[in-house]
């Protein structure tokens, strides 16, 4: 794959050159005085993209990682929970607790659809009233399978009104660091994220939030851990380190793309991921692919589409691919059926641009029914709709 290609899948995400730059530095000792200014740094600047003054930690592993750790640190066997999911990633949540004894009360959504944060509450109750109330609740702010934004404040503050002792235990990976998020505003009590996704830096590293509640119900938890064990985590970063041997080079990519991001502001970086998922799917359905989220809840990182009737994905992919443009394919019983443009992290109006261009062009090859020659019209007046940074963009095409 070429520096030239256009990587629009909702993770990994490109590298901004400084971040590529940053991971290749000289090697340092993990137990030195430099990685405990460097943890010192980074675990800073989660804080302000989790908008929390809880612990962050951080764990060598991929964004599973983090789920796994979320839920053997905080649950016992036998523990109730409610699981909310609706996508892809939400039963993954589900499954891993199950693995570990957990039982699972699930609130299954239509894909495509967005969690309810009246029918939680109902859920919650339903429990409570035969007995079994809910230890904790799961769930994903950004489904990337279904292109969908749960409306994670509102189930949050449904959640403290109606199970107010529960945990709220959030799958973040997708959507901290790029779409509105307030981890203590909203009472959440673990959130997990990971490197690759809005925060520009290869996968390698999955960061938690942990709160007071949080770190209470960690005393009396039961499921094994040893890798995971964020107690083990937060007493290590106490002295500067990790319990076990850091991603040391992925943490420099880290520290760099975080001095992007403050020097950006997350105000900024909201409304150019707004601004910029506005025109992606103003485009697909200019050239007259349906788009598949519900449009209320449709996802400022990630647009999925309906792949057209008769049409193999497959091979109108590669068709992109030799083009220079790679997309994300659905998964599990959305395979074949929906494809995903990816616009998160270091993501502006011009990679949009180029790839709704080559994707009319690979269309057109590929003897796709598509509307021609709209699409870069409509993507430019939804960013300049789209909010306060939206005419900027449209007009610079490249900067933010």
């Amino acid at each position: 794959m070429s520096d030239t290609t256009n990587l629009r899948i909702p993770g990994p995400t490109p590298l901004p050159a400084s971040v590529r730059e940053a991971g290749s530095r000289p090697m340092v000792n993990h137990r030195g005085p430099e990685f405990k200014a460097l943890l010192g740094r980074v675990t800073a600047g989660l804080q302000r993209g989790f908008r929390t003054s809880n612990d962050v930690l951080l764990l060598t592993a991929s964004g599973t990682g983090g789920l796994e750790a979320m839920v053997v640190n905080f649950l016992s066997p036998g523990d109730q929970v409610l699981s909310v999911s609706t996508g892809v990633f939400g039963d993954r949540l589900a499954s891993i607790a199950r693995s570990y004894g957990v039982t699972v009360a699930k609130y299954a959504v239509e894909w495509g659809q967005a969690a309810d944060p009246a029918v939680v509450g109902d859920r919650l109750r339903t429990l409570a009233e035969a007995g079994t109330p809910a230890t904790a609740v799961f769930v994903t702010h950004n489904e990337t399978s279904t292109g969908v934004t749960n409306p994670l404040q509102a189930i949050a503050a449904t959640i403290h009104a109606t199970a107010p002792t529960a945990l709220i235990i959030v799958d973040g990976i997708s959507g901290v660091g790029a779409v509105p998020f307030a981890t203590d505003a909203w009472g959440l009590d673990v959130v997990a994220t990971g490197s690759q996704k809005s925060w520009m830096v290869p996968p390698g590293l999955a960061m938690v939030s942990v709160s007071d509640r949080a770190w209470a119900a960690h005393q009396t938890a039961s499921i094994p851990r040893y890798y995971f064990d964020l107690k083990r985590a937060r007493d290590a970063a106490a002295n500067g380190e990790t319990p076990w041997t850091p991603a040391v080079s992925i943490c420099f990519a880290l520290d760099a793309a975080l001095a992007l991001i403050d020097a950006e502001g997350y105000d900024a970086i909201f409304a150019r991921h707004a601004a910029v998922a506005a025109a992606t799917r103003a485009g697909l359905a200019a050239m007259g692919f349906r788009l598949f989220a519900d449009p209320a809840h449709a996802s400022d990182t990630v647009t999925s589409a309906c792949v057209p009737a008769g049409v193999e994905w497959s091979k109108l992919s590669t068709e992109l691919r030799g083009r220079g443009l790679v997309l994300a394919g659905g998964q599990g019983a959305l395979t074949g059926r929906i494809f995903r443009v990816g616009h998160l992290g270091d993501v502006h109006l011009d990679d949009i641009l180029r790839a709704l261009e080559t994707l009319e062009a690979g269309a057109v090859a590929q003897r796709v029914p598509i509307v021609q020659g709209v699409a870069i019209e409509a993507a430019r007046q939804a960013a300049a709709a789209a909010g306060p940074l939206g005419p900027v963009l449209a007009a610079a095409g490249a900067t933010a």
